[in-house]
């Protein structure tokens, strides 16, 4: 084809001279697709190639390939320079001025007492344990001594869940039905499942989330977090339940820190107690004494639920909100703050 060649050496030309002349990105761009898009004037130009006779391919080939070669070095080239000269600042900077540090995060204040409750637990060789936040009646109210029809389960009823296509178990007439699922309303749950898999002696917190219908307010969340304690082994009494709690407490809220129990009623429990303190922060809030968590020691008919023999084996178990813990250390008054996700109020801890 006449002046194919000849066709080479101006495009080229033009085209390096646009591209070194781009201001900015975007004309770059423009010109690229100008003349190397594919629609572009070099393009349709190496189109061109296989219309040449036989005999002229291969030089133009090479020249075709040589201009190519220069262009998309030339483009590469602006392109870094652009792409360089937009990340520098628009105005001038003192590169000798001290750099800005990254802002570190912290954990959350519910968290850094959780941590401190395990560190107490494990000075006292207890193991932590987990279990699913949904869960079945079996594991959170009946196992745990609270049938359907016990008064008890009406206060601790929470959010139950639709499990379409759930199995049942067969029991001795063939018609047990399906289990019904909820949120769980305490850890106790999760001490079913770990007697249930294990043979005394126990050893175990767990600490964890747990839901119940209550309206948000300044010291109730539908969502809470709880850790409960449990202690099996032959000789087990009140009075280590006594001495576990008063160690644990005075670790979390100092060393003057006292305990009284007050007789109470739980279903899982027998005999069953609150859990009073009296400390400089019970002071501080104008009283002498505060009421702080539940315990007593397991109930002869749970450890039947779980294949434990109450004549040779018993345990304590006593639990406690984790929030109540937060709110008194550090004179919290309103619950819902753990939650708002405000960093004013997180990073003071």
């Amino acid at each position: 084809m006449p002046g194919f060649v000849d066709q080479i050496e101006p495009i080229l030309e033009t085209a390096l001279s646009e591209l070194r002349a781009a201001r900015d990105l975007a004309v770059l761009d423009q010109a690229r697709t100008t003349y190397l898009g594919v629609h572009g004037r070099f393009t349709a130009l190496m189109k061109q190639l296989g219309s040449l006779p036989k005999e002229e391919r291969p030089d133009a080939g090479k020249r075709i390939n040589t201009a190519k070669g220069m262009l998309e070095a030339t483009l590469a080239a602006r392109r870094q320079e652009l792409e360089l000269a937009a990340a520098l600042p628009s105005e001038p900077t003192d590169f000798t001025l001290p750099g800005r540090r990254r802002p570190l995060g912290r954990l959350h204040p519910l968290t850094q007492v959780t941590e401190d409750i395990v560190r107490s637990f494990r000075k006292l060789g207890f193991a932590v344990a987990d279990g699913p936040e949904v869960e079945d009646e079996h594991h959170c109210f009946d196992a745990l001594n609270t049938p359907a029809d016990h008064p008890a389960r009406d206060t601790q009823d929470t959010f139950y869940i639709s499990a379409t296509g759930a199995a049942g178990v067969e029991g001795e007439d063939g018609t047990r039905p399906a289990p019904k699922w909820l949120l769980r309303t305490h850890t106790s749950s999760v001490q079913i499942r770990v007697m249930a898999k294990q043979p005394p002696p126990v050893r175990i917190i767990v600490p964890g989330r747990v839901y119940r219908r209550d309206n948000a307010d300044a010291t109730h969340n539908p969502t809470f977090h709880q850790v409960e304690g449990l202690y099996v082994d032959r000789g087990v009494a009140v009075s280590d339940l006594k001495g576990t709690v008063e160690f644990v407490f005075r670790e979390l809220m100092g060393p003057e820190t006292r305990i009284r129990f007050r007789p109470h009623y739980f279903s899982y429990t027998e005999p069953s107690f609150e859990i009073d303190f009296s400390s400089p922060l019970t002071r501080k809030m104008g009283k002498e004494w505060l009421e702080i968590a539940g315990c007593g020691m397991v109930h002869p008919q749970v450890f039947e639920n779980v294949g434990y023999d109450p004549e040779i084996w018993t345990g304590w178990a006593f639990g406690f909100g984790i929030e109540r813990i937060a709110m008194i250390r550090y004179g919290i008054d309103d619950i819902r703050l753990f939650y708002e996700n405000d960093l004013r109020f997180l990073r003071q801890f």
